[in-house]
């Protein structure tokens, strides 16, 4: 991405989350807005007790929805069922996943092993998945050896937070600066989604995982592009073209 690019959606994603800061806070919504160490997150909550989550890719024409306005054109009336939503993973020019992709169990896009430049490739990276025993974050390698058959599953890197410990490659608040979005699972198996409406580093967005979210794995999912649909706090980002989306719906109401 180039760095006039960059500069457009760092502004767009700005202007949006400040817009919705007063909204996410509403007790309608899953996600709500807290500070740490002088920046600003916001914080959304998935029960596995309420909720369900989907990873959507194509529209009904084969190509990638690429925004959340068309994944909520895409859902019709199950629109309704969605909590909110996130870009779910790193991707190339063309939209598609760069690493592992599942989808209602079937693997569209199989685990990257490949060394590489980049976050994507910042060892080690892993895997956000759900499986009949819940939703889980592990390192690639733990994934792998695992062999789960996951429903959804999708791969991104760095990992934030490995069993408890920063990513050891992280500086406590190094000058790469940011809108960052990740996941991370808490002992009781809720699912953490967390993103910055302020710029900030590596180190300061993995501690948020660790000390507020209390995750002891999570993920990061990308940076720049981070966005966030939040119905029930009328926010939903104006990000770029987006690859793999990440919704989380509310079960009782989901269609079989």
């Amino acid at each position: 991405m180039t760095a006039a690019r960059l500069g457009v959606v760092t502004v767009l994603i700005a202007l949006s989350a400040c817009g919705g800061q007063e909204a996410s806070e509403q007790a309608e919504s899953q996600c709500r807005t807290e500070r740490f160490e002088g920046q600003r997150f916001t914080h959304c909550i998935a029960d596995p007790e309420r909720h369900e989550i989907a990873l959507y890719l194509d529209g009904a024409d084969g190509r990638p929805l690429e925004r959340f306005g068309a994944l909520r054109d895409f859902l019709g009336d199950a629109a309704g069922t969605v909590a909110f939503a996130m870009n779910a993973g790193m991707y190339g020019e063309d939209l598609r996943p760069i690493g592992l992709f599942v989808t209602d169990g079937e693997e569209r896009v199989p685990l990257n092993r490949n060394a590489g430049p980049g976050n994507f490739h910042m060892a080690p990276n892993g895997v956000f998945y759900a499986d009949d025993a819940g939703w889980h974050v592990a390192t690639r390698a733990d994934y792998a050896a695992r062999s789960p058959r996951p429903r959804i599953a999708t791969q991104s890197g760095p990992m934030l937070v490995i069993a408890g410990k920063l990513h050891p490659d992280f500086s406590e608040n190094g000058p790469s600066r940011h809108f960052r979005n990740g996941v991370g699972v808490d002992a009781d198996g809720n699912a953490h989604f967390v993103i910055s409406d302020d710029m900030v580093s590596f180190g300061r967005f993995a501690r948020f995982f660790r000390d507020v979210a209390k995750t002891p794995d999570a993920l990061y999912l990308d940076g720049a592009v981070s966005g966030l649909w939040d119905p029930a706090g009328e926010r939903m980002d104006a990000a770029p073209p987006l690859g793999p989306l990440i919704a989380v719906r509310n079960s009782a109401k989901a269609e079989p």
